[in-house]
């Protein structure tokens, strides 16, 4: 029975096509309430799919999974959200379809009531005015931590739009290219540029996550927390790696583990991923070792 504080995740819902011509379930927001439920968690998962055969098929797939359905609206002017994801050099780029239904998660069909807990949102879904309207009404009646994951995806993002959503954040996670796209200039390095990202959005904990360099953390105890993947861990792929870690990130945030701990236990959690395809598992006893240990 999960007691924990509730977690409510907003955004997109779409479905990855790989070259090779599998087709696996995705979107960083749904890839972290994926792991969240298989974590004991009861996420709400707030998005919006097509009225097609491929919504149907996330509907039954978050069913089977025990995913509450609640948040979950259905569009049937737009269809289920895809992308095309492309390996180059071992590393995935994304070919993002426009005006999907995940684009147009509806403000009206939002819970007319104030929610606690956590509030975990990424930075694609937004790129409709529809879907931000929806997030900044959910954001009104938000009483807890606000998680924000940036996920640059050109040409799906602006400045000015980002920066008001970071405005409001208490969390955020973003990966080293992330940052210094987005931090003013600073001749100092990696620290320095997470220390003034932090203060300039006057953050409680800022993660930067580095590839294959692992992540590094700093919150207002004013030290920095890095954690390295181990060494020989086999890869398949990384897509959905960062969703992994964020998962874990908020997984920690609301279980208030240590900083130090959390990030330990979501670099375990991400370097296992990705030695699977695709970015989402759907095998219990992947998660039930990390979950024995963890408990």
């Amino acid at each position: 029975m999960n007691d924990n504080p509730p977690i409510h995740v907003f955004g997109e819902v779409l479905f990855d096509h790989f070259p090779d011509g599998n087709r696996v379930l995705g979107g960083a927001p749904f890839n972290v309430a994926w792991h969240l439920q298989a974590f004991g968690q009861s996420p709400r998962f707030i998005s919006r799919i097509g009225g097609d055969a491929p919504g149907r098929e996330i509907a039954s797939l978050m069913e089977a999974w025990g995913m509450s359905r609640a948040g979950l609206q259905i569009d049937r002017d737009h269809p289920t959200g895809s992308v095309r994801v492309l390996i180059r050099d071992g590393e995935p780029h994304y070919e993002i379809v426009a005006d999907c239904a995940y684009d147009f998660i509806a403000a009206e069909s939002l819970e007319d009531k104030d929610a606690e807990g956590i509030l975990y949102h990424g930075s694609l879904a937004v790129r409709n005015p529809a879907a931000r309207a929806a997030l900044e009404a959910l954001k009104t009646r938000h009483r807890g931590k606000v998680f924000v994951d940036v996920n640059l995806r050109p040409p799906w993002w602006d400045k000015a739009t980002l920066r008001a959503l970071l405005d409001g954040a208490d969390w955020v996670k973003l990966n080293e290219a992330e940052l210094a796209e987005l931090s003013p200039e600073s001749g100092g390095g990696l620290e320095a540029a997470m220390v003034e990202f932090y203060e300039l959005f006057d953050l409680e904990t800022l993660v930067v996550t580095r590839g294959e360099k692992g992540a590094v953390a700093w919150d207002r105890r004013e030290h920095f927390v890095a954690v390295q993947p181990s060494a020989g861990a086999a890869v398949v792929d990384t897509v959905g790696a960062g969703d992994a870690f964020a998962a874990v990130l908020v997984l920690g945030l609301n279980r208030q583990w240590p900083l130090d701990l959390t990030l330990e236990r979501a670099q375990a959690f991400a370097g296992a991923l990705v030695g699977r395809r695709g970015a989402t598992v759907a095998e219990k006893a992947f998660y039930r070792a990390f979950l024995d240990e963890w408990n």
